[in-house]
This record gives structure tokens, C-alpha cells and sequence, in this order.
């Protein structure tokens, strides 16, 4: 993608999806070994709440900064609050904002919001091709450091938890690269020449 590669003159390349539906989920104390030594046969008792949090999320590729909120559901006001938001994170310039074709992404009503912030400019990755949103990779990195192993009683805590992992990798942020490293070169390994 020549917009990871070489953006255009002051523009922000930003890589956005959405994550979800991430949803609260408890599940009870593990059991405890019975006074007489024996470990007791309890059923696994795990359950999951009605509601559904659904994570926006983009990554700015220059600098590696992202931007994240939370929604009960993924639809076209949800996307456009969310690129409003981007649009606050990022105040100059043109924002090339790398997503799929979702409809949410290209309705009718999302159309007519960007008519009305011209600094927006939507760039659709092609269908079946969502390696190429690098959103998708920094999504890894945040499951790891905002849900994996976590509880959540309701979708409050996974916006708090959002928040902190959010927080916690941007400042550690370092620009996101498309394509791989070159190699490192390999140290000259001794010849060892044994004669007889």
C-alpha cells in the first residue's frame, strides 16, 4: 500500500477497525482443596452478560500512536463519532483513515458526515485482503495487554481497561513500518583449520 509507504504531502495515515464484540464475562473462584486433602470435583461455571462492547480503534502509522473508544454496537453513528474523534486527535492536515468495506464504513449516512469534514478521506483496503490493515496487528498487541486472562463484570471495566492498555502503549510508541526488516547481518563465524 502506497499510503504505509509513501504518504501524500501533509497527510496522517491511520489505520482503523473495530475489535469485538468483546463481552463481560465472570467466571467463579477456583476451587479449593476439601479439609480431608482431596480436591473437589466442582463443574466449571462460566457465564457471559447480555451486553456486547465493541472496541474503534486507529493507529497512527508515523508515530505509532493510537486512539480508541468503546460502543454498545458497531454502526454508522458509532464509526462517525469515532472518526470525529480522530479527527480531534489530529488537528492539521488531511487524514487518510486505511479501513474495510464494512457497510457502517461506506452508508449513506456515513457519506453524507464526511461531505461535511473534507479532512477525512476514507482509503478501503480490498475485500478479503485485512493483513493489509495494520490495525489488525497492534489489535494483538492490545488483546494481550487489555483483555487476555481479564474478568470484566460489566462493559465499564472494558472501556477502563481499554483506556489504561491504550495509554500504556502509546508511551511506548514507535512508527508502525510496512514490510519487514532487512536482515541483521550474521557475525563472521571462526575458521577453524585442523591439519594433521
Amino acid at each position: 500500500m502506497d499510503y504505509y509507504t509513501h504518504p501524500p504531502p501533509d497527510t496522517t495515515v491511520i489505520a482503523a477497525d473495530e475489535l469485538g464484540p468483546v463481552m463481560p464475562r465472570t467466571f467463579a473462584p477456583p476451587a479449593a482443596w476439601s479439609p480431608d486433602g482431596h480436591r473437589p470435583k466442582a463443574p466449571l461455571t462460566y457465564s457471559r452478560g447480555p451486553d456486547k462492547t465493541w472496541i474503534y480503534g486507529g493507529l497512527r502509522i508515523g508515530d505509532g500512536r493510537a486512539v480508541t473508544c468503546c460502543a454498545p454496537s458497531r454502526n454508522s453513528a458509532h464509526w462517525q463519532a469515532f472518526l470525529a474523534r480522530l479527527e480531534q486527535a489530529n488537528p492539521t492536515g488531511t487524514i487518510a483513515v486505511i479501513t474495510d468495506n464494512l457497510s457502517s464504513h461506506s452508508s449513506l449516512a456515513t457519506r453524507a458526515w464526511l461531505a461535511g469534514h473534507p479532512r477525512i478521506e476514507q482509503v478501503f483496503i480490498p475485500k478479503g485482503a485485512c493483513w493489509l490493515n495494520l490495525q489488525e496487528a497492534w489489535w494483538r498487541i492490545f488483546r494481550r495487554h487489555a483483555l487476555a486472562g481479564q474478568t470484566f463484570a460489566d462493559p465499564s471495566e472494558i472501556a477502563t481497561a481499554t483506556e489504561v492498555a491504550t495509554a500504556q502503549l502509546n508511551a511506548h510508541a514507535k512508527p508502525w513500518v510496512w514490510g519487514r526488516p532487512p536482515p541483521r547481518p550474521r557475525p563472521r563465524r571462526r575458521r577453524f583449520t585442523y591439519l594433521l
